[in-house]
């Protein structure tokens, strides 16, 4: 009998020194009763049903506190006995507060803590600078804050209630830090399930060279750091106020992404070329040579649905997860059970079934007859089952297939005035279409079902009246009401339009390095050539709808825009030696 309790227990990640000779475990449920299950249906038993927290500072190796608060199983209102996998978060606060980045829906990242249920110790890490800790940020997901992970990592591991496996969790600006974790090679640290994060910090946050990105991360006030919980024992908010000072000295970062207009801008605040110091890409090979096993979940309405995908190529074994969801969002589906299931398998070696799963889930809208949308698998990115088709850019319209261009071109007022309603705010603002600003191309009503899954790919070209412009692609559903939908987009800064070949791997897309030496300015009604992606899709236009490019000059999220790349007006061309184009990923039937 105690032979099986103590194998039970170890599954269960509770060590032999928590079981008593002779008294049954606390936990309830054997690990070997849990049966292998299917992508978004984990659901085995809970071994507890109560938790304890305990918040306090740890310090790191410069004297820096930070704080954290730790979350046990627990029996009868008591930590329970032994020692468990950790899981944690480097997070804004140790307190998961509502300004936290992580998301708003209660069944998502923010219910990760729960998963104290099943045998896990879940812990919340200021990063310096944030929440109740100490200490100034210097940038943002730079390499103070890598080291505090390894550093933190390594303290997890040795606490008496850790088994010394660990895992990390986050979403957006803490799905940054936990991939950012993995680039320090912590031995301890076995898996990481990530959300919303960039790849390449310039990419993200200057897509297409533009300023035009909804977030430039936490900045807040002592007045807004002073209305978060404090640390237990410093009720009086003392110790609050101090680090709430200290946070006060950082560089705020819309002034910092503001002052790197290049991929290779230097900055003096704090004294680096930091859209390198701060992209995961940097460390590819580390992460590779880390062997943490990576999940990344992302949505088709997120702005930074593209680094997934790039990960998924560049970092091998990873998994991802694509719903139709906005930024760190997972409507209708049980985000913390398949946590649960990854970290199942990789903090304690169950055979939850994931192993014998494809690695890329993703949602296609639309599929069922252009109505609701479905569940899909692949193994490889992009689909073998999407081929690239051409759409000319013609006098009438949008014309499908290879065919010879007409001659074509068309000149847009470029208005700098507008708004976007139904824009949203926050981490959730997106594109949105506004009738007779730019230029829209349609093709005809389609005569069955087209979907779109991967990458959109624009060849075009244009001309402006200033040195600089900025070029904004949306890719749009019109409805036979005439109703306009906004599936997808791209956009390019024409001074930065020279390709080159990129540091890492690209599911087929144009690169531009953008360093300051790459500027090609333009000259007044010259016709130049812009190349450039469109964010990826799966989504399915319904029969009698029409597919349509929207183009613009202007977005309502740019922020400091430059007076050299505001022309009052922009004219597309496409005819024999400018052949302008656009080609959609189509899955034929």
């Amino acid at each position: 009998m105690r032979a099986r309790l103590l194998a039970a227990a170890l599954m269960l990640g509770v060590s032999g020194a928590g079981l008593a000779m002779g008294a049954e475990p606390a936990p309830v449920a054997l690990a070997a009763a849990i049966a292998p299950s299917s992508f978004g249906q984990y659901q085995p038993p809970k071994a507890y049903t109560g938790q304890v927290q305990q918040s306090f500072y740890v310090r790191m190796r410069d004297g820096t506190r930070l704080a954290v608060t730790v979350a046990r199983p627990a029996v009868d209102g008591k930590a329970a006995e032994g020692r468990f996998p950790v899981i944690w978060h480097h997070s804004l606060s140790a307190t998961q507060e509502a300004a936290d980045g992580t998301g708003p829906r209660a069944a998502g990242f923010r219910s990760i803590p729960q998963l104290t249920d099943y045998g896990y110790v879940v812990v919340q890490v200021a990063r310096r600078g944030n929440g109740q800790s100490f200490g100034t940020m210097r940038g943002y997901h730079e390499r103070n804050e890598d080291a505090d992970a390894y550093e933190m990592i390594d303290w997890l591991a040795t606490q008496p209630w850790s088994n010394g496996i660990v895992g990390q969790y986050g979403c957006s600006n803490t799905g940054d830090a936990a991939v950012h974790a993995m680039t320090g090679g912590n031995p301890h640290l076995k898996a990481v399930f990530a959300g919303c994060f960039s790849w390449n910090k310039y990419d993200a946050m200057r897509r297409g060279g533009i300023f035009a990105q909804w977030g430039t991360g936490p900045t807040r006030s002592i007045e807004q750091d002073m209305a978060i919980t404090p640390i237990t024992g410093d009720e009086g908010k003392v110790l609050l106020r101090k680090a709430a000072e200290e946070h006060q000295r950082a560089t705020p970062l819309f002034e910092l992404w503001k002052s790197l207009p290049y991929r290779d801008s230097w900055a003096p605040s704090v004294q680096s070329t930091f859209w390198s110091e701060g992209s995961a890409s940097s460390y590819a090979n580390q992460m590779r040579r880390s062997g943490t096993a990576l999940y990344v979940v992302g949505g088709w309405r997120d702005e930074l649905r593209d680094s997934g995908l790039i990960t998924f190529l560049n970092i091998p074994g990873t998994r991802i997860l694509i719903g139709d969801w906005l930024h760190c969002q997972n409507d209708g589906f049980a985000l913390v059970e398949e946590a649960h299931r990854f970290f199942d398998r990789h903090l304690k070696g169950i055979d939850t079934g994931i192993d014998r799963d494809p690695p890329i889930h993703y949602y296609t809208v639309g599929a069922l007859n252009g109505q609701g949308g479905e569940w899909r698998s692949a193994s490889q990115w992009p689909l073998p089952q999407a081929s690239q088709t051409d759409f000319a850019l013609t006098p009438k319209g949008l014309v499908m297939g290879a065919v010879k261009p007409s001659p074509f071109k068309a000149s847009f007022a470029v208005d700098y005035t507008i708004a976007c309603p139904e824009g949203g705010s926050g981490s959730t603002v997106q594109p949105c279409h506004l009738a007779g600003k730019g230029l829209s191309l349609s093709g005809k009503p389609l005569p069955a079902p087209v979907e779109v899954s991967g990458h959109g790919l624009a060849d075009i070209w244009i001309a402006s009246d200033t040195r600089d412009a900025n070029l904004f692609l949306l890719l749009e559903d019109v409805a036979p009401d005439g109703s306009v939908k906004v599936v997808t987009e791209g956009r390019l800064k024409a001074s930065l339009r020279k390709l080159d070949k990129a540091p890492w791997a690209l599911p087929g897309l144009p690169w531009h390095r953008a360093y300051a030496e790459d500027v090609q300015w333009l000259k007044p009604g010259e016709p130049v050539r812009l190349q450039f992606d469109l964010m990826p899709t799966s989504y399915v236009w319904a029969k009698g709808h029409r597919i349509q490019f929207t183009f613009t000059g202007s977005d309502h999220r740019e922020r400091a825009r430059n007076a050299n790349a505001q022309p009052a007006t922009i004219s597309l061309i496409s005819d024999g030696d400018h052949p302008s184009r656009v080609s959609l990923p189509i899955v034929k039937p």
